[in-house]
């Protein structure tokens, strides 16, 4: 669908696209069926073959609520793709949903709500579930506030799937660097934190995160040379101090509650069903997923 000429939305999602179009549905169904919200999903897309097709029919059956608007751009890397969409949004919350990710239910109702109760926050981040490319449970990644020396010491804590921002920190200059490949979102996180946003975390689940098999792993060749690369410029902190922060990011996480054990009800997009939503429950005993029981919704509803 095609939002009125005088409705702006609320919410501007970009996806960088190419070749992945299979999870890419499903990224695209989460995003349609966040009714309590206007939408618009800029799919930044690289040349992926028949994607026209795809976004064709989504846009004559999508809800009256979401308008997708599809870009075909050679771009340098998912970087750029971000930026390039980011350039095009509309919205006052902007966030960035890679096409393995997806939106839970109702998340963008809730972030939408706290942006409005929290006029002075710029940043949020929101617990993420991750999953197999059957839907399985693997863990829950409850998200704990980053600091800026834990980001660069050791690892970007919180995932880019349940991070949202208001349009204003992109239109100060907080950009992504296209020259980094892999580690992007770390430095992004970084400069916002350093400048002195105020970012939040909603202590909740928001989205999904697939691994699928192709994902970008932060332990690959790149993903190393490249943190070690930003450790060597001459603003980093001192190697020494690591284990320091990475024991007081255990603790905090800890005190949110993160290692606790939990039962829970989730919803989300398969490649089986592609259309509906499916119902898991997953519980977790110490350190182990069990394997969840499934049940279709009554309602309808990769990196690269």
């Amino acid at each position: 669908m095609i939002l009125a000429a005088n409705v702006l939305p609320e919410f501007s999602i970009v996806t960088p696209s190419y070749n992945q179009l299979d999870w890419l549905r499903l990224a695209l169904a989460s995003v349609a069926d966040q009714t309590s919200a206007t939408v618009e999903h800029i799919i930044q897309d690289a040349g992926s073959k028949d994607i026209n097709e795809i976004i064709e029919k989504l846009t004559m059956s999508g809800p009256a609520n979401c308008e997708v608007r599809l870009f075909l751009e050679k771009d340098s890397g998912m970087y750029d793709a971000i930026n390039r969409g980011l350039a095009k949004a509309r919205g006052n919350i902007c966030a960035w949903l890679n096409s393995d990710e997806q939106y839970l239910p109702n998340a963008l109702h809730k972030v939408a709500n706290f942006f409005a109760e929290n006029p002075k926050i710029d940043i949020l981040f929101g617990d993420v579930l991750v999953v197999d490319a059957h839907g399985k449970a693997l863990s829950c990644r409850r998200a704990i506030l980053p600091s800026p020396n834990h980001v660069r010491l050791s690892h970007l804590n919180t995932s880019s799937c349940a991070t949202f921002f208001r349009r204003s920190v992109f239109e100060q200059g907080h950009r992504f660097d296209p020259n980094w490949k892999s580690i992007g979102d770390g430095v992004w996180v970084y400069g916002m934190l350093k400048a002195g946003l105020r970012a939040a975390t909603y202590p909740n689940l928001l989205s999904a995160f697939t691994l699928t098999g192709a994902n970008l792993s932060m332990d690959d060749p790149v993903s190393q040379s490249e943190k070690e690369k930003w450790l060597a410029q001459p603003d980093a902190p001192a190697k020494i101090f690591r284990p320091y922060y990475v024991a007081l990011h255990r603790v905090k996480k800890f005190l949110a509650g993160a290692y606790r054990k939990r039962t829970f009800d989730y919803e989300i997009y398969t490649l089986d069903s592609p259309s509906r939503r499916v119902r898991f429950t997953a519980y977790k005993v110490g350190g182990t997923w069990k394997v969840p029981s499934t049940k279709t919704n009554d309602a309808d509803h990769p990196k690269r």
